[in-house]
């Protein structure tokens, strides 16, 4: 074990504040479901923007973002196009607005707004309680095998196996620490709820943007006595049609292999089938995880805008600092990395092994006790999401309407408990983070798209359409990693779509469409652009003074302006640590003029309701 006695207290004191924050904020959360779910819709828009960023700094994640940019240098910053990064820039722009103005404590609930309380709208709410919960036990999973190899490397399994009365396999190893640490954030998300995440979101933030600080420093040290050995190319974020003459031979070979098993050796293919497949998750709106609940949690439709954007500020700059400080700590130092996972080199540790090479004795435990928050938050965050689901799409919805705040209670602790107990499950049969994450944003989001898309912008598309759409997607998603266990799966998202459109169209003109005075309360609710024409004409015949929303091209215009301003903030600090003086002045002037075409645009137009 490579902790000392230093690093040892200031990560237990961490997890011990996570701790008194449920216990404080239990009886605030106790007080109704709003209070539990969603803080009562009183949190500051900046605090909710700084625990989404939290949530967003996942373990996990910053382990596959490391590997990255080890590998692809800096054409890395578009592979988490994949997710897509840039759907924050939609939600900024308007998509928030939209979701916030319906004033539902979930994304299922917000079915009835939308196609009513009828059969159809019964099959849609179920289909999307379904998805959630296997995105949520996704998410969980996913940060569950990310926390255990990362924990791993600092308490050597040859410490702990003498402890325990049974064997464990070397491959099992991550899932038993996930476990152990898993408990922390299970105790205060379920105790304090929604009130509770965001404040100990916040602490853990702090931890990080300090932690980051620290390994980005320790990296220009670094490059100021040593010399970086990449391939040409490695310092571009340009691309040709594939990466043939991207070569590691002689640098360090095993990268070739890794580069061949990603799938992305194709980059120009890859990268317009992201580009295409974010535009599309992106127009749909969040994925129903911690995300839509923070959304849902604002006080206004404009608070919630102004989160998804200070999620980006505060959440990319200080991420990709400790990114970029952790693969140039890797490429350095190549050959004083203990990258060997059951017998095999997994570049998914070289985070993990550069904090136990290079962070001096007590940095170290303040780097783990950020690392661990930031797994934490995650956590948390998602957690809180799948009870809402289970408790008011499930619970209060058909199982018992009329129960009282202590019967909701105490569904929602049992609820916690059953869903970590299920993920841990889930999380046995994941072969690794970036499986997991591959199938998560590949082809799980492949099945949501098209219902999610058509559903904010067709007034026809009904509750009928919506439901085959989600299940013609999502089946072949359950299935299809199976039998296409070779093929990246972002490359089978096209053939999801399809299957998900017939789906859709079938479902919506074989059968009526949902009521006119549903569709006409939610249009002069949420006031969306789109197809909406007869409807429009129905709700200003009925209200001549309604204003439709006429502002898609402005709309579209802040999205690619937000979304250049959101790709420098990745770059810049990769450059700063490289010291490359040109690119960083570049970056730095985009950024500015983004910002300010932003404040004029987008900030002083937004609604006040």
């Amino acid at each position: 074990m490579k902790l000392t006695a230093i690093d040892l207290v200031i990560i237990f004191t961490y997890l011990l504040s996570t701790v008194f924050i449920g216990l404080i904020l239990k009886k605030v959360a106790q007080k109704s479901k709003a209070n539990y779910l969603l803080g009562g819709n009183k949190l500051p828009w900046y605090m909710l923007g700084l625990s989404n960023a939290s949530g967003m700094f996942d373990i996990s994640g910053t382990m596959w973002l490391v590997t990255l940019l080890f590998v692809y240098g800096l054409k890395s910053i578009w592979i988490p196009w994949l997710w897509p990064v840039f759907n924050q820039i939609f939600l900024m722009v308007f998509l928030s607005i939209w979701l916030r103005r319906s004033g539902v404590t979930t994304g299922a609930e917000w079915i009835n707004t939308r196609f009513g309380r009828g059969r159809d709208s019964n099959l849609s709410h179920g289909v999307v309680v379904v998805f959630a919960l296997i995105m949520c036990l996704g998410y969980l999973a996913y940060g569950f095998v990310g926390l255990g190899k990362f924990v791993m490397i600092f308490i050597p399994w040859d410490i702990i196996a003498p402890y325990i009365p049974f064997e464990v396999p070397l491959a099992y190893v991550p899932h038993i620490y996930g476990i152990a640490f898993t408990m922390f954030a299970v105790f205060y998300a379920i105790l304090g709820g929604m009130s509770s995440i965001v404040w100990a979101d916040v602490l853990q933030y702090v931890i990080m943007t300090v932690s980051a600080l620290l390994i980005g420093i320790l990296a220009m040290k670094a490059l100021a006595v040593e010399t970086l050995v990449v391939p040409d190319g490695w310092h571009s974020p340009f691309f040709g049609w594939n990466l043939n003459d991207y070569d590691w031979r002689g640098i360090i070979d095993e990268v070739n292999a890794k580069i061949a098993s990603d799938g992305y050796s194709l980059f120009s293919i890859f990268f317009m089938m992201m580009v295409f497949k974010g535009i599309l998750v992106s127009l749909a709106g969040p994925a129903p995880n911690y995300d839509m609940q923070k959304i849902l949690s604002t006080k206004s439709a404009k608070d919630a805008a102004k989160m998804s954007g200070f999620v980006s500020v505060v959440l990319m700059p200080i991420r990709y600092f400790m990114i970029a400080g952790f693969a140039i700590l890797g490429l350095l130092y190549y050959d004083q990395l203990n990258l060997m996972v059951a017998g095999q080199i997994d570049f998914e540790q070289i985070l993990p092994s550069a904090i136990s090479e290079f962070v001096p004795v007590g940095f170290m435990g303040l780097l783990l006790a950020g690392l661990l928050a930031a797994f934490n938050s995650t956590f948390a965050g998602t957690l809180n999401a799948a009870q809402a689901y289970i408790v008011n799409d499930i619970y209060l919805r058909y199982v018992k309407p009329d129960a009282s705040n202590l019967e909701t209670r105490n569904m929602n602790y049992i609820t916690g408990v059953a869903v970590v107990i299920v993920s841990i499950i889930f999380g046995l049969f994941a072969q690794d983070v970036n499986s997991v994450l591959q199938w998560m944003v590949s082809a799980l989001y492949g099945s949501y798209v098209v219902s999610n898309v058509l559903k904010w912008y067709w007034w026809r598309f009904n509750g009928y359409g919506y439901f085959w759409g989600m299940v013609a997607g999502l089946v072949p998603a359950l299935i299809f990693p199976y039998v296409f266990s070779e093929t990246l799966d972002l490359y089978y998202f096209p053939w999801l779509l399809l299957v998900s459109i017939a789906g859709a169209l079938l479902g919506t003109f074989l059968t009526p469409p949902t009521k006119e005075r549903v569709l006409m309360d939610f249009y002069k609710n949420v006031r969306p652009w789109g197809f909406w024409g007869p409807i429009k004409k129905k709700v200003m015949e009925e209200n001549p003074e309604f204003v439709p929303n006429k502002n898609f091209k402005h709309d579209m215009f802040n999205v690619v302006i937000g979304t250049i301003a959101q790709t420098t903030l990745v770059a810049l600090p990769i450059y700063i640590i490289l010291k490359d003086t040109w690119p960083i002045w570049i970056t730095i002037i985009i950024t500015v003029i983004c910002g300010v075409i932003l404040k004029k645009t987008w900030w002083n137009k937004l609604p006040e309701d």
